[in-house]
């Protein structure tokens, strides 16, 4: 009898951590969505020690990153986000922006390539992509 309450008692707390690990998830996305993006990164993180191949919570880290203007922090997240699902077209997106941004023209082309392979729900982006580096290469021909 001491063995099954022992087993149950081991489940139960098992079952409630794997639970509270997928609230700071949702937890997080929802004080992201409202602008509270100090909480959220904590929360992301703090899934991220629990679940470290949880790509979204390195790509929502990317965008606050962003917000914060924190370049180096907010490419190391792209990165992990695209080592841990290659094919996150969120995440390809903001590394091919944040290229451009640097005025690195042949790394973003190079993005633009694996970008329009991904795509299926950020395609319209193609067209900005494609704007923004005609702009930029009038610019370097003047």
């Amino acid at each position: 009898m001491k063995k099954i309450l022992l087993i149950l008692l081991f489940l139960s707390t098992a079952f409630s951590l794997f639970a509270n690990e997928k609230n700071y998830f949702n937890e997080a996305k929802e004080l992201f969505e409202d602008k509270k993006y100090e909480d959220s990164k904590f929360l992301f993180q703090r899934n991220i020690v629990y679940n470290p191949k949880d790509a979204n919570s390195y790509l929502y880290l990317a965008k606050i990153f962003k917000i914060e203007e924190d370049k180096p922090e907010q490419e190391k997240n792209i990165n992990t986000t695209l080592l841990l699902d290659p094919k996150n077209e969120e995440a390809m997106y903001l590394l091919l922006d944040m290229e451009i941004e640097r005025s690195n023209f042949s790394k973003a082309k190079e993005l633009k390539k694996n970008f329009k392979k991904i795509c299926s729900l950020l395609c319209e982006k193609l067209t900005l992509i494609e704007g923004r580096l005609k702009e930029f290469e009038k610019k370097d021909a003047s």
